[in-house]
Order: structure tokens, then sequence, then C-alpha cells
């Protein structure tokens, strides 16, 4: 009887443990990220392209890819710096150069899941005072926004939809990796699978059930 009870248990275990993950919801967009001309690693920008004002020397990222937030934001791949994007575009007075990385993301970001265009860095040269988005509209027109302002397409891709809900059809991206990868992390453990209280909850009604077969068959014996 013990060695019944014991398979129950275990069976009930690796069933429950092999339960599909929790689907998550997550949003298909263009991100923006800045880092220093110096290197480092992409921050995710707490303003809008808009709104932000990089300095001369600067980089600015963006990435297209499906996310749940923005600390699950993916970051624009590959490790060109201030120096090699920009070159071959000197300084000039009343002007600053902004190094612009623009990641298209992976046929499974996209909505129809085709390849997209391939990443590109380029140099824009802009006014003193020009934003991230006078930057990145002087070097990969056309944009589109939709009415919010949010940063819809870049150099027309998508041809349509903005910040799409795409619902229980997001991969775990706990949270943003390095710049030499596809950016995306590996799941978190606490996302998916029953909780500890539900499996111990279960194996109790199994074992308590186990328990009285036992003590009736006893009674009659």
């Amino acid at each position: 009887m013990a060695r019944l009870l014991l398979v129950v248990v275990v069976g009930l275990f690796a069933a429950l443990g092999a339960g599909p993950a929790q689907a998550a919801d997550g949003y298909r967009y263009w991100s923006f990220w800045q880092r220093g001309g110096d290197g480092g690693s992409w921050a995710y920008a707490t303003q809008g392209p808009s709104s932000a004002r990089p300095d001369d020397g600067d980089m600015i990222g963006f990435r297209f890819a499906v996310s749940e937030d923005s600390n699950d934001a993916t970051r624009p791949r590959g490790m060109a710096d201030f120096a090699a994007v920009c070159a071959d575009t000197p300084a000039t007075d009343g002007t600053k150069r902004v190094a612009v990385v623009i990641d298209f993301g992976t046929a499974a970001d996209a909505a129809d899941h085709r390849t997209p265009p391939a990443p590109r860095t380029e140099c824009a040269r802009v006014g003193a005072d020009a934003s991230a988005g006078e930057a990145l509209a002087a070097v990969a027109k056309p944009l589109r926004y939709n009415s919010a302002a949010l940063l819809c397409a870049i150099s027309g891709y998508p041809e349509s939809g903005c910040g799409d809900k795409m619902s229980g059809s997001v991969d775990a991206h706990a949270a943003p990796k390095g710049d030499g990868d596809d950016g995306k992390a590996d799941g978190d453990s606490a996302s998916g699978g029953p909780s500890a209280g539900l499996i111990g909850g279960l194996a109790a009604v199994v074992l308590l059930g186990a328990a009285a077969v036992w003590q009736a068959r006893r009674r009659r014996a």
C-alpha cells in the first residue's frame, strides 16, 4: 500500500510540474534606448524620443520586439560604438552628431513572422538642440506615429499596427540582456507552473483518499 501511495504522489507531482507555463500578455512596439558614446550597456530611455536631447557623441537605439513592459524590453543588438558609426562624419560648429542604432527585430517579433530588415547604424548630424526623434528622422524616414505620439514605424517598418497587444503568446523576457545577443533572457522560474501550495493541497487529498480506502479494506478483513 505504501508503494502505491508513493507512486500516486510522484505521478501527481510529475504531471503538475509538466504543465504549460502561464501565458503572458505583451505588446509589439519600438522601444527607445540610450547610451554614452564611450560604450557601456544600453539603458531604457526615461523620456520619449521627442523629449530626450542627446549630446554630441551620444548613441540612441531603437528595437522592435514583443515585450511585456519596459522592464522586459529587448535591447538593440550589436556592439558598434559612436566612433565606429560616426567615423566619417566630422564635427562642425552649431551641430551635433548622434549615432543611431536601428534594430528591426526578428521574424518571431514580426506580425507576419517574415524576416524583417537587417539592423543598421547611421550617424545623424542635427542641430545642437535637436531631439532624439529629430536625429532619428534625419536618417530613417519615413517615421509613423499614432495620435498619442507613440512611435509606430521606422523607415516604414512595420507597415501597419502600433503597440498591438499580444495575448498569451509572449516568450519570457525576464530582463534585458547584453548587446551581443538577441536580447532575450531566460524565463523566470516563478512565472509558470502550479504553486507549491496547490501541489501540496492536491497531494494531501490523494493521501487522505488512499488512507480511507486502506482503512475500509482493513475493517472488512
